[in-house]
């Protein structure tokens, strides 16, 4: 069998950007186990409609927690390729696929956080601008960098679990099981983390376009 699906073999170059840019399929977490065994018992079409349905969550989550577009790309491809890798022996009703694939691009953007700090910080290249260089969408990208400097500056743990409550809108004992911790430990790391980043908001109004209350 093939290690991955038709769009994801020789790990092309913006593998995020292609799929996103087209139509997004919508699957039920049935669904997508279903279209994951369909790809295992060799239908390669199955493999590319469950990557268009997946890899918008999937590479948003990695460019919210890393703040790097090429990285989170990475992170996404490679959380795929690990799926298709088991597609053929995932067993159906252990476990969602998307909260199998949140666990991984969550151990993948860990990992590339502790690299950065081994390296240093002065060595990572700034994060490019996710929005359109055109002056009608000025405010929203100073908006999106405003909350991705502040989602920066929180601790790793806190900053994916914010991300992964408040943005990808999943339950506590989802993200418990993805982090791989307890439900009142989630709960803490998202108020802590709320916590910060509504403090780093409040002092960068001015770029996120709000007026002042005072």
């Amino acid at each position: 069998m093939a290690l991955a699906g038709p769009s994801c073999q020789g790990r092309p170059a913006r593998l995020a950007t292609r799929l996103m840019s087209e139509p997004i399929p919508s699957v039920t977490a049935d669904g997508e186990a279903a279209l994951l065994q369909r790809y295992a018992n060799g239908d390669a079409a199955a493999a590319r409609l469950l990557a268009q349905s997946l890899t918008p969550r999937l590479y948003g989550h990695a460019m919210r927690v890393l703040g790097d577009g090429a990285e989170a790309e990475d992170v996404t491809q490679e959380a795929l390729l690990r799926l298709w890798r088991i597609a053929p022996d995932w067993r159906v009703g252990e476990a969602k696929v998307t909260t199998w694939l949140y666990r991984v691009v969550a151990n993948l953007c860990t990992d590339r956080l502790r690299k950065r700090r081994s390296t240093g910080m002065d060595d990572i290249d700034e994060p490019a601008d996710p929005a359109p260089g055109v002056e009608a969408r000025m405010q929203n990208a100073a908006r999106y960098d405003a909350l991705q400097r502040a989602l920066n500056d929180l601790p790793d743990r806190q900053r994916q679990a914010v991300v992964l409550r408040h943005i990808d809108g999943l339950t506590n004992p989802e993200i418990a099981e993805i982090l791989n911790a307890g439900v009142e430990a989630v709960e803490s790391l998202t108020a802590r983390g709320k916590r910060a980043l509504s403090l780093a908001l409040q002092e960068q109004r001015e770029a996120l376009g709000y007026e002042d209350d005072g």
